[in-house]
């Protein structure tokens, strides 16, 4: 079996944001010279390993913020330790890095076996960032609130003194103007490569280390088994804990959603169609943009799935309202947890070599 599971996502996003950075995070395409909105890597990552949290209701691993003071008393940035532990699931999957300072311990480091991209428009044209002006406004009320002005000294001013400073003008001290927030809409997607050799196993190499000697010999205690993959000797977490997180990332892949931001500007960001394949070429041409010329000067993206590109595509019922689609299906997604679960499960993970 080959040993790579490659994912795309396309999604609907509506008058929503993610990343902020300025009100939404972008970057300019020099291709069709414009702007377009994205959803960095780390934060679509961040958000299916809380979802795969979530399923399992499991705690994540801790982490410990390190400080340093320096001669002056002043408060600088140190080390971020992790506990380089695979039997928590969100570093298992997410990867760890355990730099001491000074040299003290031997640095700790495993590659995440997921390797996830931004989300970011099917095509440039597909997707778009504006801006909107909002206000934060207790105007209806204000004999509830309270409003205080102060002087240029920093002294608080009296109900006279602010009568006079608003003396011939029109300025509501009870709204706040928000100028220029961010938003994005459009067709989305996003792209994962799943590393079945290393998805459920962590080396035992101490040239380089992932786990310390320790550590290794306390999973050794706990059933996980001696093995070797195409890095070299490892240990592989027991069948019985595989079967149990596999699902929750088959369905955390799919159904992720971003969190943050979201109070003002939720969107469903619905997932229209995935695709699934062993070779990352098929997933381009299973969900994909088809640039058509108007005329000689305007040119416009039209959102395809394709079902003979080579990849196994699964299109929701959604899907329709943006493409022409003929085989949407209310169960279109259940379908495509069911395929990673069974290609994830059917991985011999104890006899790569």
């Amino acid at each position: 079996m080959k040993p790579y599971i490659y994912l795309r996502g396309l999604r609907h996003v509506d008058l929503s944001v993610f990343c902020v950075d300025g009100g939404q995070k972008s970057y300019w395409d020099p291709v069709f010279n414009t702007r377009v909105p994205y959803s960095s890597g780390q934060q679509v990552k961040r958000s299916i390993l809380d979802a795969i949290s979530c399923e399992l209701q499991s705690e994540p691993s801790s982490v410990t913020f390190v400080f340093d003071v320096n001669n002056k008393g002043a408060l600088g940035e140190g080390e971020v330790l992790s506990l380089c532990d695979p039997q928590y699931f969100d570093q298992l999957l997410g990867g760890w890095m355990r730099a001491a300072k000074g040299g003290s311990e031997r640095t700790l480091k495993r590659r995440s076996p997921l390797s996830i991209s931004a989300m970011r428009p099917l095509h440039p044209l597909l997707g778009g960032r504006f801006n909107e002006n909002v206000t934060f406004d207790r105007s209806d009320k204000p004999e509830v609130h309270k409003v205080i002005v102060r002087d240029a000294s920093g002294k608080p001013m009296s109900e006279e003194q602010i009568g006079a400073l608003l003396a011939g003008t029109d300025r509501s001290l009870y709204r706040k103007w928000i100028p220029e927030n961010g938003r994005a809409t459009g067709l989305f997607i996003y792209d994962v490569a799943i590393d079945l050799r290393t998805l459920f196993a962590v080396s035992v190499n101490q040239m380089e280390p992932e786990l310390s000697k320790e550590k290794i010999e306390e999973l050794k205690e706990k059933g996980w088994i001696s093995s070797q993959n195409a890095f070299g000797e490892c240990l592989i977490m027991p069948k019985s804990d595989r079967e149990k997180v596999i699902p929750a990332i088959a369905k955390a892949l799919i159904n992720w959603k971003i969190s943050s931001n979201q109070a003002r500007t939720f969107s469903l960001m619905e997932t229209l169609a995935v695709a699934i394949s062993d070779n990352a070429n098929t997933l381009a041409g299973a969900i994909r943009a088809k640039l058509i010329a108007v005329d000689s000067d305007k040119k416009i993206a039209k959102p395809l799935v394709d079902e003979t590109a080579g990849a196994d595509l699964f299109i929701a019922l959604p899907c329709s309202g943006y493409m022409i689609t003929e085989t949407e299906s209310a169960d279109a997604l259940h379908e495509a947890e069911d395929r990673l679960i069974e290609l994830m499960l059917s991985f011999d993970y104890e006899n790569q070599k």
